[in-house]
């Protein structure tokens, strides 16, 4: 082991409810049958970040938070002076770095997108919105309770409030979607000139109802097409791709997402939220939060019944895989130091796994970094699964 270097501290914020449950989406979300506990759940939400800073004695080598992400489900159900108060909890807790990034995802139905102003107001600096499609058809199919209007108007009001930075969401193979759907689509999405988009492709997950009642999508040789020629189109209109489904404008990244792919840290706080911390001493824990909403409220002011599901440490082993999955998302190319300071292993651990994806031309090897190729993009398994092997 060599010393580590505990990196960037992030934090998620869980919010579980939705209006309805999509049927494409494995997420922990829950449909709201009654009204929110709002401020219950917030008490919860910041009793929950005390008992980590507790457990893992944050104070005693205090990191600023880097950034702050409020997703769900649909974080937007909860006021502004909800997140108000949420923010204000968390910064008397944690210092922030004084460029902190806070995003907040958010629906583009009407009451929500009025009030982008308040979250504005409470601390929100980034807002992303959850367009997924601009045609009416597609929206049903998957369940969305937005029209394409709604979605047009809340990218227009981002801009109007002067918010740091905004992402669209937008996926693409959606049902008996044609090519021509698809870069619709996203033509719309780009004229609304967004500093961020996220277009990915709809995958199939277990324990959705998709899975359950599979709908019909389109084939190979037509996402082939849809990827090809919108990332043509994106790169045309001044979008530069630096992740797998992550696209922005220079600049306009979002921080929070390259904390996690730079196998940065991160606290969850919230129902099903995941967290990874480093310490100075060499560990590094992987944490899960209680699922459920009605347990992890049981557990407010429990003492029996801690926030906390499940705790893992991350073997030395199991760490070189780990820090490849993320890093390898990206398309930056890999400081060979980050893999030092943020794994606490030396780089011969590595070195017969890594000569081989270079000799296999999926890595490109330099004097200080890797980057992964354009042959290795499509092998991108092949490469993951030699770093797994490691670890058995």
């Amino acid at each position: 082991m060599t010393k580590m270097t505990p990196p960037n501290l992030s934090l998620y914020v869980h919010i579980p409810w939705c209006v309805q449950k999509c049927p494409y989406c494995d997420f922990n979300s829950h449909a709201l049958k009654d009204t929110i506990p709002e401020a219950q759940y917030i008490d919860a939400l910041l009793e929950d970040l005390d008992s980590d800073i507790e457990r893992y004695q944050l104070n005693a080598n205090p990191r600023p938070l880097h950034s702050i992400f409020i997703g769900g489900g649909t974080p937007s159900l909860i006021s502004p002076q909800g997140i108000e108060r949420l923010l204000s909890g968390i910064r008397a807790r944690i210092a922030f770095k004084d460029d902190i990034e806070i995003t907040m995802e958010a629906n583009p139905g009407t009451i929500e997108a009025e009030r982008f102003g308040g979250y504005q107001v409470a601390g929100v600096t980034r807002i992303s919105i959850g367009v997924q499609s601009f045609a009416a058809e597609k929206l049903q199919r998957l369940g969305r309770i937005h029209g394409e209007q709604e979605a047009v108007n809340a990218a227009k009001l981002a801009h109007t409030i002067g918010l740091n930075s905004f992402n669209l969401d937008l996926m693409h193979g959606l049902p008996d979607q044609s090519v021509q759907e698809a870069l619709s689509d996203l033509e719309q999405a780009i004229e609304l000139n967004p500093p961020h988009l996220s277009w990915y492709q709809l995958t199939i997950e277990p324990n959705t109802l998709f899975y359950s009642k599979p709908p019909v999508l389109p084939d190979d040789d037509a996402l082939w097409d849809i990827f090809e020629l919108g990332h043509q189109k994106l790169t045309q209109a001044g979008y530069v791709q630096y992740e797998i489904s992550g696209y922005s404008k220079p600049g306009y990244q979002c921080q929070h997402n390259l904390n996690y792919w730079r196998f940065g840290d991160y606290l969850g706080i919230g129902c099903g939220s995941a967290g990874k911390i480093s310490f100075v001493d060499g560990r590094i824990v992987r944490t899960t939060k209680i699922k459920h909403p009605k347990g992890y409220l049981a557990a407010y002011q429990n003492l029996t019944k801690p926030y906390l599901s499940d705790e893992h440490q991350v073997e030395h082993k199991e760490r070189p895989f780990e820090f490849f999955m993320n890093r390898f998302r990206l398309l930056e190319a890999c400081p060979k130091q980050d893999f030092i300071d943020t794994t606490g292993l030396a780089l011969d651990v590595i070195a017969p796994t890594m000569n081989w994806a270079v000799e296999k031309g999926y890595i490109d090897e330099s004097v200080t970094s890797w980057q992964v190729t354009e042959k290795g993009k499509l092998f991108l398994n092949d490469l993951l699964a030699a770093f797994m092997d490691e670890s058995e």
